[in-house]
């Protein structure tokens, strides 16, 4: 049954694309099935059906239907994972540089979504011989499945096989990290976790830190970046430091100074696409394999999501996972001191 979400816009959204803005909100939602959304005409800014390049301004009123997600290619696939804690409710994972976190439209396999469809219903398909088919992941109202009907049984001797087969569980993605950033991060395996999760995020209690290796000797011991980030479609790189873009804040601490790089530690205060690479560049620090925003060339980019903190989303306790750069990252330190 469809269903209306409905939105208020803030000072602080003022300015931002309206896909942008969605996707912010409604975590539930992949941005491919938004843009869907968009594309069809089933959002209004104001009463009016609007598209995804719309500039909200502050007290516009956003409506969405909320149709079911269509399908699209978040297809099991076994791959290795390197999962540091799970429980009935979250995966906690170190994400490998290089790795796409969800399909694109270019990009529909050997994503980290892929992996995690798998391992969360790895005993499914094994006990009952699943063949799961491109397609649709919805919410079923208790967990996240996907859509019945998508996948089938082989037939074989197997009794199980002549079994209906069960939902499949889909990864709730919380969070994000760039395809060349690895490091830390949780994966909601319930629609409950998923939802109280991302409150957690949106209102910023979720504790975040990561490694980088920096070009240059930063001086200070710690500097806080303070400078907006907008989306400008006629430059490369799209996404850049501008007087009409959204406040963003970064605070960077010195880990340890070598001749010409500094290993740091930086903390996003504000979540914005790009934001630590942007900012390390704009402070004449661009970070070390950065090729995007001019950083020193190097086998990888030298950021890695180390220290990860938030609340369990089905309790009261304070969780706390640590990752350690990896050698690659700390080789790009190491070589300079």
């Amino acid at each position: 049954m469809e269903t209306k979400r409905r939105f208020q816009v803030g000072e602080e959204s003022a300015g931002q694309r309206l896909d942008d803005f969605l996707a912010e909100r409604v975590a539930a939602l992949s941005r491919m099935h938004i843009a869907g959304l968009l594309a069809r005409g089933e959002c209004s800014v104001n009463g009016s059906e609007a598209r995804a390049g719309r500039r909200l301004r502050a007290g516009d009123a956003v409506e969405l239907s909320d149709a079911p997600e269509v399908s699209n290619s978040m297809t099991p696939e076994r791959a290795p994972l390197e999962i540091v804690h799970e429980d009935e409710h979250v995966v906690v994972l170190v994400k490998p540089s290089g790795q796409l976190v969800h399909p694109t439209r270019g990009v529909k396999s050997g994503t980290l979504a892929n992996a995690l469809a798998y391992h969360l219903n790895r005993f499914r398909i094994a006990d009952f011989g699943l063949q799961v088919d491109e397609g649709g992941l919805k919410d079923d109202g208790n967990g996240l499945t996907e859509d019945e009907g998508q996948a089938s049984s082989h037939p074989s001797s197997n009794p199980q096989s002549e079994i209906s087969n069960p939902p499949l569980i889909r990864p709730g993605l919380v969070h994000r990290l760039d395809r060349d950033t690895s490091g830390l991060m949780v994966v909601a395996k319930t629609r409950a976790a998923l939802s109280r999760l991302s409150q957690h995020f949106q209102r910023r209690l979720v504790e975040k830190r990561y490694a980088a290796v920096v070009a240059g000797r930063v001086e200070r011991d710690e500097l806080t970046i303070d400078a907006p980030i907008g989306r400008d479609e006629d430059a490369r790189p799209r996404w850049l430091v501008a007087e009409s873009g959204r406040q963003a804040e970064t605070r960077l601490r010195v880990i340890e100074r070598g001749a010409r790089r500094t290993l740091v530690e930086l903390e996003p205060v504000t979540g914005r696409t790009n934001q630590l690479r942007i900012h390390c560049a704009h402070a004449g620090h661009a970070i070390v394999g950065d090729t995007l925003y001019a950083g020193e060339p190097h086998a990888r980019l030298c950021l890695h999501a180390s220290r990860l903190a938030f609340r369990h989303p089905s309790t009261p306790v304070w969780s706390e996972f640590i990752s350690q750069a990896p050698a690659e990252v700390l080789s790009a330190f190491s070589e300079e001191v």
